[in-house]
């Protein structure tokens, strides 16, 4: 089980085999956390392959320097994964091997107090993910309107009293504002009237504000066709998700690149005509066993879905 501090990564052993195809490669990590996946891909590349990682996090970028300072084969880059194309092309890289795709938060995350990811201590109200930049949940509710509020509630945390939420949130306002996760894990409290058995009343509300001040969501949708883009023939796109609406991204995006495209009824193309697809459909989603999620019951919410770039032969099981 993962403990303060650490991280345990998820489907360790199922990603690096589905991702890693030759070890002369070049791969991309695009979520470094504590290394734990970018360790394990380095252990399968020869000295000709080389592995570039990225992480908003500068706690991940500081945690990651030791092992950028003595690989060579290595490299991190403070970044977020949205930028994979542009950051790729600075640097020379214009085709990959593969690319690691392990969305979400990371254990030290919400185990650290201070970043205001989780309502179990009291701490300033932060959530970002990149403390270099940006407004924190706090700036941003000391401004937003109760419409703004109660649409990042609905959208990205699915809560049903997402408005009565957002006018309490409003109306704290006269009283000081929301500075801490414990004032607002008290405010929701209040204002959501039943919630699901064994939830926290302000467990919705705290992940759609998380999603929405680190533009999680947009990071998926920009990530996914540039990492496409970069895919040599063959080679492999692996993104482990932990929650619906991650998922449902990530499987409308290999879904629709693994279909020809649809056309109008009648349109008097022949199939051989049409463009094909840049993916090769996957197989079944992979889900974490009984004995990772007895080590690590964070796992126990992930979906790891695997796709090939076409060109290279048929997929194989992960």
């Amino acid at each position: 089980m993962s403990t303060a501090g650490q991280h345990i990564p998820v489907l360790l052993t199922e990603a690096v085999e589905a991702l890693v195809t030759d070890p002369s490669g070049i791969y991309v990590d695009g979520t470094f956390g504590r290394g734990g996946h970018s360790r394990a891909i380095l252990s399968r590349l020869s000295a000709a392959g080389r592995l570039i990682a990225f992480d908003r996090d500068p706690q991940a970028i500081a945690a990651g320097h030791d092992l950028a300072q003595s690989d060579s084969r290595f490299t991190l880059v403070h970044s977020p994964f949205g930028e994979l194309a542009a950051v790729l092309s600075e640097i020379g890289v214009a085709a990959v091997d593969g690319v690691l795709l392990d969305l979400g938060v990371s254990s030290p995350q919400i185990d650290e107090a201070a970043r205001g990811f989780s309502f179990r201590a009291d701490a300033p109200l932060d959530m970002r993910m990149d403390t270099t930049r940006g407004e924190t949940v706090a700036q941003w509710l000391a401004r937003a309107e109760i419409q703004d509020i109660s649409e990042v509630l609905k959208d990205y945390g699915e809560e049903r009293f997402a408005h009565a939420i957002a006018k309490a949130i409003v109306a704290a306002r006269a009283t000081g504002g929301i500075a801490t996760t414990g004032q607002l894990a008290a405010l929701v409290e209040k204002a959501v009237r039943t919630r699901e058995p064994g939830q926290h009343p302000a467990t919705r509300s705290f992940q759609a504000l998380r999603i929405f001040i680190n533009r999680e969501l947009e990071e998926i949708t920009l990530v996914l066709p540039a990492a496409l883009g970069l895919l040599k023939p063959g080679a492999r796109l692996v993104v482990i998700s932990f929650h619906s609406l991650e998922d449902r991204i990530v499987k409308r995006f290999i879904r629709d690149e693994s279909s020809p495209p649809q056309l109008p009824r009648r349109l008097p193309v022949r199939a051989a005509d049409l463009p094909a697809p840049r993916l090769i459909r996957p197989g079944k989603a992979i889900r974490p066993g009984e004995g990772e999620l007895k080590v690590n019951p964070r796992a126990r919410s992930a979906v790891m879905r695997v796709a090939e770039r076409a060109g290279g032969g048929a997929i194989c099981p992960a």
